[in-house]
């Protein structure tokens, strides 16, 4: 049995270079200091601008499969974690570039798979070491607690899901923007606005010797001790350290990374998920029972958190809403359109039955209308003054449902109706049919949100309403931005932050940022290069092994080559992040920056010993984009742990997916048929 495969380092990789090509287009997205790119369709003229990563392969009309594939990586990282997809977009096409240099090389693309997907694996292992546990990050006697200003919640007296605390207006949660320079006083500290990352950031608090660690000491190296943060002792569960509000004001401070108004806003949501909490003490954040309202045009001094549901309505709407406020409602929660055709997933239709009419038109409009006769009845009978309906409405019903005061709002997300079908006790029905007792609402109360500051002009003819119920824990970030284009970049940058609090208390457990991840992971690579070299006739570790004779060999020569390919991708990305901090002229210098803490790490008792030590260390290399004035001002900053490492994940599985779509494995007696052949030179015989 002859076997070849077509040899890739003998011809231009066009996958990967369409790969490569695409991802560049993302690298001033990385880091505090963003690049915004605007985005014109030619068709209509019309613009967005943006900073996003998924926004940008959205707008694009990427026609080829592997731009397809990016953008489904993309996509899938964004719809499960909300964050990282800068970082995967970056990776993908520096990695890209770093597997075109290997097959230039002649490295057999089983080899790039293998030895990169193991080194990738050894340094998810190996960061593991740098987990820092949320229950102990803010411990201790010297933690500085945040205090939220004057102007947020604890402004109004009421419940803030008092029915008659009538239109949660300017009183209610409205939240101050941070300025790059405001540090509020608390006692005789400071807590400064946030700042972004950092390879090395600094520390606040008072720090502690620690001399005994398994991750601080390695076999024939002198010990060593360091100085790290009190982290209030062993990592314990939640059952011994049940959350406070201060831990979350930190931690969503450390977690920002720059975007101090969004995250102030998720700070806002986290206290008045806990006032609604029966004042219970301990922080309740359910992402899920969060929403977004967007006001473009108007002036960020809007943006503001809301207990309760904030929407858009048209005028009409709006005179129903005049027309029910100042008293209880009764609701109604539809899962699905409110439409005479529809049906939900699912359904089958009769088969064998046939329909025949010469007068279809006619018929159809009588149907409707007995349709909306019907519905029109069923809601009058069951009293309901509010339906939200998950999807579309018939707009001969909503007609008719305006001249009876009865206010349908769609369409409304599905944790909306959750929300209000669990504060109320009431079941969601999919067909009207399906309505009684139990799925009618009452006690919900409908009014108009801050009327007097605002005009329909304003919102383009739209109407701000606000709908709350007793014993519903829903709350609306209301987000306004002056420049409409930059509309989704504010909500997309508020869903970043509430995600990032989100998973680090999901995981509970963060990474120390800054580049403190990417630095052990450069080290490592670095360390296993060396090892690879100084012993080039020792057998392949198990994770290397190859059962081939010649694969083999060939790994001897080629594996240090790959390792420095991988940890070339993770170089770019860290010089990139640092260089677009502003505090270097090019990424020049922010790769002789990584040299030089590469080799410290490398003479010091442990790389991770080393890393943990800079990143608690007031040094005057530390980033904080002018948003401190002094050293000990300064804020940590830590990274998601899951988001990160599954973007890394993602990242190296898209790059190797697309090596692998060209190679062709061909078996057979066709030996002398491709010699003889003018391709001849493209295969590799086995």
């Amino acid at each position: 049995m002859i076997m070849a495969f077509r040899n890739m380092n003998r011809r231009c990789h066009i996958g990967l270079q369409q790969l490569s090509s695409l991802a560049s287009i993302g690298r001033t997205f990385l880091g505090p200091v963003k690049s915004y790119k605007f985005i014109v369709d030619e068709s209509t003229s019309e613009s967005i601008l943006t900073c996003s990563a998924v926004r940008l392969l959205e707008s694009l009309d990427l026609t080829s499969a592997v731009g397809q594939l990016l953008n489904e990586t993309i996509q899938a990282q964004n719809k499960e974690y909300k964050t990282g997809m800068t970082t995967l977009l970056f990776l993908v096409g520096a990695w890209s570039s770093a597997v075109l240099e290997c097959l230039q090389q002649n490295v057999p693309f089983s080899l790039i798979v293998s030895v990169m997907s193991e080194g990738l694996n050894s340094c998810s292992e190996k960061v593991q070491c740098l987990q820092l546990s949320v229950h102990n990050l803010y411990k201790g006697p010297n933690s500085v607690p945040i205090h939220f200003t004057s102007s947020s919640l604890h402004s109004h007296q009421a419940s803030p899901c008092d029915p008659h605390n009538r239109c949660l207006n300017l009183h209610v949660c409205p939240t101050d923007y941070i300025t790059p320079s405001l540090v509020e006083p608390v006692g005789n500290k400071t807590m400064p606005a946030v700042p972004g990352s950092s390879l090395i950031a600094s520390s606040y608090i008072k720090r502690t010797r620690l001399t005994h660690s398994r991750y601080f000491n390695t076999p024939g190296k002198k010990h060593c001790s360091l100085q790290v943060d009190n982290f209030g002792g062993p990592p314990t569960g939640p059952a011994a350290y049940p959350y406070e509000f201060n831990d979350f004001g930190q931690l969503a401070m450390a977690l920002s990374h720059g975007n101090q108004s969004s995250m102030k806003l998720v700070q806002d949501i986290v206290r008045c998920q806990q006032e609604v909490a029966d004042h219970t003490g301990s922080s309740q954040f359910n992402i899920a029972e969060v929403v977004t309202c967007c006001l473009p045009g108007l002036s960020e001094h809007y943006s503001c958190v809301c207990p309760g549901y904030i929407t858009l309505v048209s005028p009409e709407k709006a005179t129903v809403t005049k027309q029910l406020q100042d008293r209880p409602l009764q609701i109604l929660l539809v899962d699905g359109d409110l439409t005479e055709k529809y049906r939900h997933l699912g359904f089958n239709r009769p088969s064998n039955v046939r329909t025949i009419s010469e007068n279809v038109g006619l018929q159809e409009s009588s149907s409707e209308s007995l349709w909306i006769n019907c519905v029109l009845d069923i809601l009058i009978q069951a009293k309901v003054n509010l339906v939200l309906v998950k999807g579309n409405v018939c707009e001969s019903l909503m007609e008719r449902c305006i001249l009876n005061n009865i206010l349908i709002i769609n369409p409304v997300t599905l944790n909306v109706l959750h929300a209000f079908g669990k504060g109320t006790g009431v079941q969601l029905v999919t067909y009207l049919s399906q309505v009684n007792s139990y799925c009618v609402g009452s006690s919900v109360w409908v009014d108009f949100w801050r009327t007097g500051d605002l005009s329909t002009m304003e919102l383009d003819n739209k109407v701000p309403i606000s709908i709350k119920a007793e014993g519903i824990h829903l709350v609306t970030a209301v987000l306004s931005s002056t420049v409409s284009s930059k509309m989704q970049i504010t909500e997309d940058q508020f869903w970043t932050c509430a995600y990032r609090l989100h998973h680090a208390l999901t995981d509970q457990k963060v990474f120390p940022g800054g580049g403190a991840v990417e630095l052990l992971c450069l080290s490592h690579l670095k360390k296993l290069e060396e090892q690879s070299l100084k012993q080039p006739d020792k057998k392949p570790s198990e994770d290397f092994y190859m059962s081939s004779c010649w694969l083999t060999k060939s790994l001897t020569q080629y594996k240090p080559v790959v390792l420095k390919a991988l940890a070339s991708g993770w170089h770019q990305y860290l010089s990139r992040v640092i260089c677009n901090t502003a505090h270097y002229a090019s990424e020049f210098e922010a790769s002789a920056s990584i040299e030089h803490h590469l080799k410290k790490a490398a003479d010091y008792c442990s790389p991770s010993a080393y890393i943990l030590k800079e990143f608690n260390k007031r040094d005057k290399l530390m980033v904080d984009f002018g948003l401190s004035t002094k050293p000990e001002e300064a804020v940590k900053i830590y990274d998601n742990v899951t988001p990160k490492v599954e973007a890394w994940r993602r990242a190296l599985d898209l790059v190797l997916l697309v090596l692998q779509t060209d190679a062709e494995i061909i078996t057979g007696p066709k030996r002398n048929q491709l010699l003889n052949s003018h391709v001849s030179s493209e295969f590799i015989f086995l």
